[in-house]
């Protein structure tokens, strides 16, 4: 199978190249020019496989210039107990009836992108023996706070890589930014920009178009490539887990085969409900695929008008990995729906860009049916992090809780009662100021480490390791800068 550009119909490349290369030479995101099928028959001899077996039947169908026993390797490194703590790679956990949470945060950092990020490095350099002849790799990482120590860890010392990652400096979690700036290999840098997310995504993305700094990159023996979730290696993994859930739940007896399921994700950058919509298309039984935003809810607007419009305030919240006004994976659906029309995904695109919002036909309207969106504000989810504990006893993330608020809503709307998985996309402990303030002011007084202590006793749970890890790690990087000095800092840590 090969894969095509947003914003260019005639450019196709294998799928080897498009995770080296990440983003293409004009600036699209690559996408498959086909969807492979899972057969009902696929879905039910899915059932008694183990995470790493599921995943390959996905890999498998999307990947196709990889060999099987390339692939076998990729899924068999990444999905594994030395990995994540729990057997199961991923958890299914139950809060009523019908409805689960999918826990995608028992990784090495506590997040749903470890999901991606242990396996891209294989997907990456098996990758790059195919197509870049020896060239050392530069992975380029914006981040709002969850993807950037995923990919530090993910490609701390892997051989032939490099990997820089930029976040605003004051618009992360402590824990998130400690996570990232405690980070050990010799191959990672870290630096905070003096701005937004959307600053420094934007700054990536004028890196990787600069073409003079290409060739200068080429001259050096360097390739940039992406970790963020516009590289199809970090898309691919994504649709993995809501196969992994939905045969989890056939296995279990909890829905009946070939029954339909409604998915809710806390969405920022679409990439995460992009894939839920991909495996659905791949012929997963998911009915409404519910798109949850916070006060920064630019998707919620567009999916309730169809005009995608980033002009307005951007909101810090207590869920940044959703503080995001420039939904990048929202192109790869834009060009779907546009009919795989590459002038017009570009049209639109160069909208965005230049108006800072686009409008979408009613035809293309018409098309999102199978989407809900709805956004949940600061206090409805700290509401909804208090009301889950009370009455389930179970401790829920910020962005978690978004989902969860909003899936009440959906529920009070339409009166939608089929079984439901909502994704959560982080540990609580990552956000433990947000969520134990939530459940009760009294601890605001508590530093940052006694909370975890707390929220460890209240949940009956035990600290992971990766939070305890980093109580007493030391500082190793430490760089700031203004975001037009974003490439100077690439060239000087690359030695350019």
């Amino acid at each position: 199978m090969n894969y095509r550009s947003t914003r260019n119909s005639s450019l196709k490349v294998t799928s080897a190249h498009a995770i080296t290369k990440g983003l293409s030479d004009e600036g699209g995101l690559y996408v498959p020019e086909s969807i492979p099928q899972l057969s009902k028959e696929d879905i039910l001899a899915l059932c008694d496989k183990s995470y790493a077996d599921r995943a390959f039947e996905v890999f498998s169908r999307l990947l196709t210039d990889f060999t099987p026993d390339e692939i076998r390797h990729c899924v068999d490194s990444a999905y594994n107990d030395r990995n994540f703590d729990s057997n199961n790679i991923a958890e299914l956990a139950k809060l009523i009836p019908g409805t689960y949470v999918l826990e995608l945060w028992h990784g090495p950092t506590c997040a749903f992108k470890d999901m991606a990020l242990q396996i891209l490095p294989y997907l990456l350099t098996t990758s790059a023996k195919k197509t870049v002849d020896g060239k050392h790799i530069a992975i380029l990482v914006a981040t709002s706070g969850d993807t950037g120590k995923a990919a530090l860890a993910g490609f701390a010392d892997v051989k032939g890589t490099r990997i820089i990652v930029f976040y605003p400096k004051n618009g992360v979690s402590p824990i998130q930014e400690k996570q990232m700036v405690t980070q050990k290999g010799a191959n990672t840098f870290v630096v905070g920009i003096h701005g937004n997310f959307d600053d420094a995504q934007t700054g990536v993305k004028k890196i990787f178009s600069d073409k003079e700094l290409a060739k200068e990159m080429d001259e050096k023996g360097f390739q940039f490539s992406s970790a963020n979730s516009i590289n199809i290696g970090r898309l691919v993994p994504q649709i993995c887990y809501y196969v992994y859930a939905y045969a989890q739940l056939c296995k279990d007896g909890k829905i009946a085969e070939g029954e339909k399921i409604n998915v809710v994700v806390p969405t920022g950058n679409f990439g995460n409900i992009l894939a839920a919509f991909y495996a659905k298309n791949m012929g997963l039984p998911i009915d409404k695929l519910i798109c949850a935003s916070n006060d920064n809810k630019v998707l919620y607007d567009f999916f309730r008008t169809g005009t995608y419009d980033r002009n307005r305030e951007f909101v810090l919240t207590t869920s940044p990995s959703m503080d995001i006004l420039i939904s990048s994976n929202l192109e790869r659906l834009i060009y779907r729906i546009a009919g795989n029309d590459a002038d017009k995904n570009r049209e639109l695109m160069s909208a965005l860009t230049g108006n800072g919002k686009y409008e979408i036909t009613e035809e293309m309207k018409a098309q999102l049916a199978d989407f809900y969106g709805n956004f949940a504000s600061e206090a409805e989810t700290a509401a909804e992090i208090r009301r889950l504990y009370e009455k389930c006893g179970y401790v829920i993330d910020t962005h978690t809780a978004v989902a969860s608020a909003v899936y009440g809503k959906y529920v009070a709307e339409t009166g939608d009662h089929k079984t439901t998985v909502i994704a959560s996309t982080a540990s609580p402990f990552k956000f433990t100021r947000s969520v134990m303030d939530a459940i009760d002011t009294k601890y605001d007084v508590m530093g940052d480490f006694e909370l975890v202590d707390e929220l460890s006793k209240i949940a009956k749970v035990k600290v992971p390791g990766a939070i305890e890890e980093i109580r007493t790690a030391p500082i190793l990087h430490d760089t700031q800068c203004d975001v037009d000095k974003m490439k100077d800092t690439v060239k000087s840590f690359l030695g350019i």
